[in-house]
């Protein structure tokens, strides 16, 4: 047991803990957004539809603050964009448990989202920075496994906290901000190192938005991002169309959170050594062939069938991911690249919903079968785009060697 957690762990560094340590405290007392909407309506009057644009404004922060969080990280720091998206999170949690005025509070709401969106870029820019190419898998994928053990975490004590008082909701999620937020200033240093001057890349958003390898790239994670966000948005729709009860979705969700903490930490030994974009083909089958499956299903046990498949698809497809978003972003930039590939998610969320609602209305089951055939479109294209990702990683591994060598 000894030798095979150390293994998992791979010797990485105390920063690299630090930081993840942060990052789990953070998802586990991150439920105040969880249920903004019923505290709008049970507890400051709000109706359905105001509620839902004021919980929209926390979406149009969120997309906000990762861009600003992107560029920050290369300009600041990583450790100063933490520690201050932190700290403005604590300050406006603490304003919205005091807060009864719904013009207020949608402001608030704004500003939390663009708060606790910034440190996203910041986080996975400092994993980069303090580990060596060859353990990024495994620190990739247990920081996959520490967001999902956390939202377990908070979905779970978000409940019961919620009956207890909607105030103290909000209190405790700044309480657990700021205990993120001091952990970084006592153990976290800044990891960013600036390149010597004939090395750095010109511009900013511009060189990102004009990378073309890396744009195919955050397409395609866009794609399974849209593939999978399917099953928390669409697949309760089909499930509620074929009868079955809102518990019958509550297992299915349940049966995915727990396949991903019990099994994602033996996901690096299935993958470590294999080239990534034929563990992105296999994992995007995967969520493809699981959500295709639903085109035949009617009852619950092919329901849980197609949950297994396609949660084992994004347990695979989660650290080659992080790793090559680290691979093609160069030092200077790396807060710029994680923001507009943190963007493709916020994007699947708004486009899942918007395209699968009136697909599954107009096309029925045929639906799933669409979205089947989709991720093995995107699997060949995994394998079609791989080389010359290698080759850019490649080339960028040489300009970070040799600059190396001039220090």
């Amino acid at each position: 047991m000894r030798a095979w957690l150390r293994d998992t762990a791979g010797g990485l560094s105390a920063t690299y803990w630090y930081l993840w340590t942060g990052l789990l405290i953070n998802r586990v007392g991150g439920f105040a957004v969880l249920f903004l909407s019923l505290y709008l309506t049970s507890q400051r009057g709000a109706g359905a539809a105001l509620a839902g644009l004021i919980v929209g404004t926390y979406g149009i922060g969120g997309l906000a603050g990762t861009l600003a969080g992107g560029v920050l990280t290369d300009r600041w720091g990583r450790r100063r964009t933490l520690l201050v998206s932190h700290f403005a999170t604590v300050a406006a949690l603490v304003a919205l448990a005091f807060s009864t005025d719904l013009a207020l509070i949608a402001v608030l709401c704004a500003l939390l989202g663009v708060a606790q969106s910034m440190p996203g870029p910041a986080f996975v820019a400092a994993i980069i920075d303090v580990t060596p190419a060859e353990k990024r898998s495994r620190a990739f994928n247990l920081q996959f496994w520490a967001m999902n053990l956390g939202m377990a975490g908070a979905s779970l004590l978000a409940g019961v906290l919620a009956e207890w008082s909607y105030q103290g909701l909000f209190l405790i999620d700044a309480a657990s901000t700021l205990a993120t937020g001091v952990l970084i200033a006592w153990k976290v240093p800044e990891t960013l190192r600036r390149p010597v001057a004939r090395h750095e890349p010109h511009g900013g958003l511009g060189t990102v938005l004009t990378d073309r390898v890396f744009l195919v790239f955050a397409g395609l994670t866009l794609i399974q991002a849209l593939i999978y966000t399917q099953s928390s948005t669409i697949v309760p729709l089909a499930m509620h169309a074929d009868g079955l009860s809102p518990a019958a979705y509550g297992s299915v969700v349940a049966l995915g959170g727990a396949l991903i903490v019990l099994g994602q930490l033996f996901v690096p030994r299935l993958i470590d050594g294999r080239p990534k974009h034929r563990v992105l083909a296999l994992a995007l089958l995967a969520d493809g062939l699981g959500f295709g499956v639903l085109a035949v299903a009617g009852h619950l046990p092919v329901y849980l069938i197609a949950a297994v498949i396609w949660t084992v698809g994004s347990m695979l497809a989660a650290p080659p991911n992080a790793e090559i978003n680290s691979e093609l972003a160069p030092l200077a930039l790396r807060g710029r690249y994680q923001a507009v590939f943190f963007l493709t998610f916020p994007a699947a969320s708004f486009l899942a919903p918007s395209l699968g609602g009136p697909g599954l209305q107009y096309l029925g089951d045929g639906f799933w079968l669409v979205v089947g055939a989709l991720g093995v479109v995107a699997a060949g294209l995994h394998l079609v785009a791989g080389p010359p990702r290698e080759r850019r990683v490649a080339a960028l591994r040489a300009e970070t060697s040799a600059t190396a060598d001039v220090r």
